[in-house]
């Protein structure tokens, strides 16, 4: 009797360390996630998208103890760099974040080499539209209503008109609708097929007609699986049929 309840108390002894360990496991998994330490890791990040990553991870937290810490780089040379810490601000609930990425959208400044250039060749034009590329993704990743008119006007920019009509379909405004449907008319397959799947996404039912009257468009996409705008369009039209009619838009 006394040998069984000694390999019991053993046993016991054995489940609470590996509880004690896994406790403990997880204690410090938590604190890797807690604010202070999540905005070390942003600030050592060696690549952009790397650090973006963390960036969510700082907003869904919520704590708006980091912004102090974060705020120089609202003026970082790197203004992808810029734009991540910007996301972080705005996301709990600066200004100043949402003031940075709309300001990234207009500067044309001289600027050293960064990061998110295309190809292997720099020039001051690529870097330039690559930083405002990646604040238009910053506006759709944040999805703040007050972007819509700031970006609306930007669907007739060349630069970055395709990933304006993306972004506009995830911040997911009414006002975006008008617009959107207007930009079922460049001469670019890549900015029809995206406005087409913001428009489905957005549930407009008075884009129909537009759709319809864009069936027989065999151009396709340069990006990805090559999607044609008449396929797109078949898609957003089963999509959109299927959906009950909206209440009054925002």
């Amino acid at each position: 009797m006394r040998v069984k309840q000694i390999r019991f108390t053993v046993a016991q002894i054995l489940a609470l360390s590996l509880l004690g360990l896994s406790l403990s496991s997880r204690a410090e998994t938590q604190d890797d996630q807690s604010a202070a330490n999540l905005a070390e890791q942003f600030e050592s990040a060696k690549i952009f998208w790397m650090q973006f990553e963390v960036a969510r991870k700082i907003v869904t937290l919520g704590d708006t103890s980091v912004i102090p810490a974060l705020t120089p780089w609202l003026s970082h040379e790197d203004r992808h760099i810029r734009c991540n810490a910007a996301f972080v601000v705005a996301g709990l609930g600066d200004d100043r974040g949402f003031e940075v990425i709309s300001a990234v959208l207009r500067d044309r400044a001289d600027r050293p080499e960064g990061q998110g250039t295309p190809g292997a060749k720099w020039s001051l034009r690529e870097q330039v539209s690559s930083d405002r590329y990646y604040a238009v993704h910053m506006l759709g990743e944040l999805k703040v209503k007050q972007a819509v008119p700031i970006l609306d006007p930007l669907l007739q920019d060349e630069e970055v008109n395709y990933k304006v009509a993306w972004a506009l379909g995830e911040i997911g405004d009414g006002q975006a609708i008008s617009p959107l449907i207007e930009a079922l008319r460049n001469k670019h397959p890549d900015v029809r097929v995206i406005a087409i799947q913001s428009l489905a996404k957005l549930g407009a039912k008075e884009a129909l007609p537009r759709l319809h009257a864009l069936l027989d468009d065999q151009e396709k996409t340069h990006y990805g699986a090559q999607v044609s705008v008449a396929d797109a369009a078949k898609i957003a039209i089963a999509t959109l049929e299927e959906k009950p009619q909206s209440g009054p838009r925002d």
